[in-house]
């Protein structure tokens, strides 16, 4: 008797799949740099170069005079507290909105098996969709734009870029959360239901101690990015260090754009040392 024929998915190389794969990708990519008029060529034109020149002879040497200095103390302190406090306003929003965009703290999963399923419905799945749409909503829309807006409506300052931080990082953050939430080891949670523990039990002793180092980490992440994105809020008059920028390449005075970016530099390797040392503390 014949054995029976056993058919085996195709290998890799007799597959046309990642083929056709590469080629719609360097058809969209072809047709993306045509769109877009993307030419490495314009960047080596007469007009380009001579910008290019009068930028750097205008920004050599950098202002260094103890005046100017002492003037830019406070937009560099106000672009840290921008970033703090606007990280703090997305942890704010963020945290609660992912939690209830978790689906196994909203509608499925261990702590929901015992309930019926209207009540999965109507109580679990609709806020978790809701929190999903809010989300969605935040980290649609740069925080360039919520800058713009908040400016419009609270007027010229920190506040409208602290609120512009919060409410773009607090959906990335809120949907970061949930995925993290999400992707926790279920066996203890199981362990803590098997010993009649409560849902609130479970959740502070089985799934915050396993996902805190990882939103920890990830809030940090998003400070230091927070303290790169005030520097630009400020080219719509949200305060801070990227305000001054954009009031000298309003005046052409590129000797203090260059000692603005060095020091804008600074505060970025600094944040960047300093939540890499809290991470590292963290991962022990």
């Amino acid at each position: 008797m014949a054995e029976p024929v056993t058919h085996f998915p195709a290998s890799p190389s007799k597959s046309a799949f990642p083929y056709l794969l590469g080629a719609g990708f360097l058809a969209v990519l072809a047709w993306s740099l045509y769109t877009a008029q993307v030419d490495p060529r314009r960047l080596f034109e007469g007009d380009a170069l001579a910008n290019a020149a009068r930028f750097l002879r205008g920004g050599f040497p950098p202002d260094l005079s103890a005046e100017f200095l002492s003037q830019m103390i406070r937009p560099a302190v106000e672009t840290i507290q921008i970033s703090v406090v606007g990280t703090l306003f997305a942890v704010l929003i963020g945290l609660p909105l992912g939690l209830l965009a978790t689906s196994s703290l909203a509608w499925s999963g261990i702590l929901h098996e015992r309930r019926a399923a209207m009540g999965r419905w109507v109580l679990g799945f609709l806020p978790y969709a809701v929190a999903r749409g809010l989300l969605s909503v935040f980290r649609s829309v740069p925080e360039y734009v919520w800058a713009f807006m908040f400016v419009r409506a609270v007027g010229l300052g920190a506040f409208p870029g602290v609120l512009a931080i919060g409410v773009a990082y607090g959906g990335m953050l809120g949907k970061v959360y949930s995925e993290i939430l999400e992707g926790v080891n279920p066996r203890p949670l199981e362990t803590l239901q098997a010993a009649g523990a409560s849902k609130l039990g479970i959740v502070l002793y089985g799934l915050i101690p396993q996902a805190l180092p990882s939103l920890v980490s990830y809030t940090l992440y998003r400070w230091e990015c927070a303290i790169r994105a005030s520097a630009i809020l400020g080219l719509v008059g949200a305060g801070g260090l990227g305000q001054q920028i954009e009031l000298s390449m309003r005046f052409f005075k590129f000797d203090e754009v260059v000692t603005l970016l060095g020091m804008l530099l600074c505060l970025v390797g600094a944040v960047d040392f300093v939540s890499g040392r809290l991470r590292a503390r963290l991962t022990r």
